[in-house]
């Protein structure tokens, strides 16, 4: 999900293009406002939390953009580009270590498994609103990777 903060900033292109370079597949993108209620779904396991209220109003104060990427080993090829959850532990050339200075306002929330991934794609996606496709390009850029 890419958080206000990317919205607002304007990097929703610029980071959305570093994932397509990299030759994952988008298969679903929608711009939303996120509830309370959704962000007490999507971040169940930190309701109970101190830093939760932040939290919680901070994902609902602006838009977001939910987004669902496949290719190979996505959730942690996305984690790796994504750097260190704060921006100013984040290494030179991460997502987060390039546009991001925060620990909370860190551009972009990434699944950390793909159980969390399943869970939350069905909280913001139905699954018609999933398209399946593949890109002929896919077999030039992993050609050889499989197995």
């Amino acid at each position: 999900m890419f958080k206000p903060d990317c919205i607002e900033r304007g990097l929703l292109t610029k980071v959305m293009s570093r994932f397509e370079d990299k030759g994952l597949r988008l298969v679903a993108l929608k711009m939303l406002r996120v509830t309370p209620e959704l962000a007490k779904q999507h971040y169940a396991e930190h309701v109970e939390k101190p830093f939760y209220p932040s939290l919680e109003s901070f994902i609902t104060s602006a838009p977001v953009v939910a987004a669902i990427y496949e290719g190979l080993e996505v959730v942690r090829v996305i984690r790796d580009m994504l750097g260190a959850t704060s921006g100013l532990k984040a290494t030179a050339g991460t997502i987060r270590g390039d546009f991001s200075a925060s620990r909370q306002m860190n551009l972009v929330h990434a699944s950390d498994s793909a159980e969390s991934a399943a869970r939350e794609i069905g909280i913001y996606f139905s699954s018609a609103e999933i398209v399946d496709w593949q890109p002929r390009v896919d077999d030039m850029l992993r050609a050889g990777d499989e197995g």
